[in-house]
């Protein structure tokens, strides 16, 4: 009889997980990919669609040639209810609204974030107050608001960006940390930089602290940091930052802020990019009796519990207690990948201003770490699938992170901050200086990291295509 694996969602770590799990499982299972999305993208070129040096048809690819060439079953649809006991999930089809119940044997949540603009009120692409590149209809909004800001430039006009998080919790920093050092390099490109003003606006509690309690590597026989590596970075390039800060409201041209020392005030802005929170993909879970079990199966942000320890202060947070198979300890043939499971804390120091606003930069689970947790379920699948204990282990606390954030696209010219870790949670046990392997963590800027930063966009589009070797790419 056919058994389904049904994975939900279609970004990083579901693609990644249901590709893998294609390759190692036989006929007699179904691979059911539940997605609304009709193309993949490759986020981390969206950067260079929002200033309009790629387009973003080149940052996608559509996924059904992909799944009929793999023999993944796809259902473009959204995933509204898990009934976990009765082990089946119910979506709604994207182009008919047709509701369906799929029968799984074993389920991966892999649905990325639901992008939070309602958590600041006023902002975000739908408000048109600011802009985002976190999809690639947003960056091809921002692509053409920017493209605006050029010619009002080209008149003589002033134009002033504001660039970063716009929420108290957000995480990506580094995404819009690369985005404001592209904007800087392609006005200076095009002889327009001197009528720029440039605004770096974060929830971080240090410049270069990106969400990971910042970076330390040797360096001529000491210590260097990101937060210096940051701070003469922009420094050179002329970019002013406000960090411990949260944006608490947009409005036409102007984001209001209030900041860990409870300072408020606001900021006026003729462009503003800001990441949103990112909170978990809206899903009910059912139990057999008929009750809501959400609240049971995720933390408050919607994130799907796995095996991790829960409710510790952040100061007590042991490097143990990550997750490290990512199934849920209530149903076993569930598991959760990427942003969708739930982190046990931050890494970085959680603060809270007087008012009692939470103003603390979230871990970031994004990228390479989502592939590899993708990864570690659909093999932790297999094991259980051939009467094993899940075997395949992936904490962030032993997981490489790099994050290459390009500062100019050109291969020839450009260049890019590459900044590597290792772990991306600190392991202070393992490596009691700093909490990572100063042998390999390091942050450098040079064309060297533009190159890497091209080739990644090539290899990983390869990768997610499931093309042949597609698994060799580490990732």
């Amino acid at each position: 009889m056919m058994k389904n694996i049904v994975v939900i969602g279609s970004g990083f770590a579901g693609q990644t997980a249901a590709l893998f799990l294609r390759k190692h499982l036989g006929s007699d299972y179904d691979v059911i990919m539940v997605t609304p999305a009709e193309r993949f993208t490759y986020q981390p070129s969206l950067v260079w669609v929002g200033i309009d040096n790629m387009r973003a048809e080149q940052a996608t690819f559509p996924l059904a040639p992909v799944y009929k060439r793999k023999g993944i079953t796809y259902k473009q649809a959204y995933a509204r209810e898990i009934h976990p006991d009765d082990q089946y999930v119910v979506i709604e089809h994207v182009k008919s609204g047709k509701r369906e119940e799929i029968p799984y044997d074993y389920l991966v949540n892999g649905t990325g974030p639901l992008l939070n603009f309602a958590g600041t009120p006023g902002m975000g692409p739908d408000e048109g107050t600011s802009h985002s590149i976190c999809t690639a209809g947003h960056a091809e909004e921002t692509r053409r608001a920017y493209i605006d800001a050029l010619d009002r430039m080209r008149q003589g006009e002033k134009i002033k960006f504001v660039i970063g998080t716009g929420h108290g919790m957000a995480t990506c920093q580094g995404a819009a940390f690369e985005y404001i050092t592209n904007v800087h390099n392609d006005l200076k490109r095009r002889g327009l930089r001197d009528r720029a003003e440039i605004l770096w606006v974060s929830n971080e509690p240090a410049l270069g602290d990106f969400g990971v309690d910042g970076l330390h590597w040797k360096k001529g026989g000491g210590l260097a940091d990101s937060e210096r590596f940051a701070t003469e970075l922009f420094k050179s390039f002329g970019i002013d930052w406000q960090v411990q800060t949260a944006i608490t409201k947009v409005e036409h041209g102007k984001a209001h802020y209030e900041t860990i020392s409870g300072k408020v005030g606001t900021i006026d802005f003729d462009f503003a990019m800001l990441i949103p929170q990112f909170k978990g993909i809206p899903l009910r879970y059912i139990d057999g009796n008929g009750q809501d079990i959400t609240k049971e199966m995720t933390n408050p942000a919607g994130f799907m519990l796995v095996d991790g320890t829960y409710g510790k202060r952040w100061e007590d947070i042991e490097p143990e207690d990550w997750p490290k198979t990512y199934q849920n300890p209530r149903y076993p043939n569930m598991f959760a990948a990427g942003i969708a499971f739930a982190p046990v804390g931050t890494i970085s120091k959680p603060y809270k201003s007087p008012s009692g606003l939470d103003i603390t930069a979230t871990a970031p689970r994004t990228g390479m770490t989502a592939g590899m947790t993708g990864e570690a379920v659909a093999m932790n699948i297999i094991d259980l699938i051939n009467g094993r204990a899940p075997s395949h282990e992936a904490p962030l606390t032993n997981l490489p992170g790099a994050c290459i954030a390009s500062v100019a696209k050109s291969i020839w010219n450009g260049e890019a901050a590459s900044m590597i870790m290792y772990p991306v949670a600190k392991d202070f046990k393992t490596y009691p200086e700093t909490g990572r392997n100063l042998e390999v963590t390091r942050a450098e800027l040079g064309i060297a990291g533009a190159w890497i930063k091209r080739s990644l966009h090539t290899a990983f589009m390869y990768k997610m295509k499931g093309l042949p070797g597609w698994s060799k790419i580490p990732g």
